[in-house]
């Protein structure tokens, strides 16, 4: 199975969030054949959660794990921290106060 550019999943995840009027930008735009996606989720109340893809070890299977939550400063600050260690690393910030992010939708793991 072919996998998917970095750019075309991001590309294909803010269509679907805008289909929803879910409100998604890009905070850091990274490589964009390879580049990682981090998500953060803003419910515009100080809050945020970070996803990141993960891989099941035992399956092979992709899915999104929760790396941060919490006050959104400190998110910001994992956030921070991740890209300087990846500086391709994407980061999309998605605000919803219902908390969604459609990351448990099929064709997104």
């Amino acid at each position: 199975m072919a996998r998917l550019t970095a750019r075309f999943w991001v590309d294909a995840y803010l269509a679907r969030l805008r289909l929803q009027d879910i409100p998604a930008f890009v905070v850091a735009h990274g490589d964009d054949t390879g580049g990682a996606v981090l998500v953060k989720l803003s419910t515009l109340n100080g809050r945020a959660v970070l996803f990141q893809r993960s891989f099941d070890l035992m399956s092979g299977a992709r899915r999104w794990v929760e790396l941060a939550a919490g006050d959104e400063g400190e998110v910001d600050a994992t956030v921070t921290r991740q890209r300087s260690f990846d500086p391709d690393l994407w980061v999309i910030e998605v605000e919803d106060r219902q908390g969604r992010h459609l990351l448990d939708e099929p064709g997104f793991a």
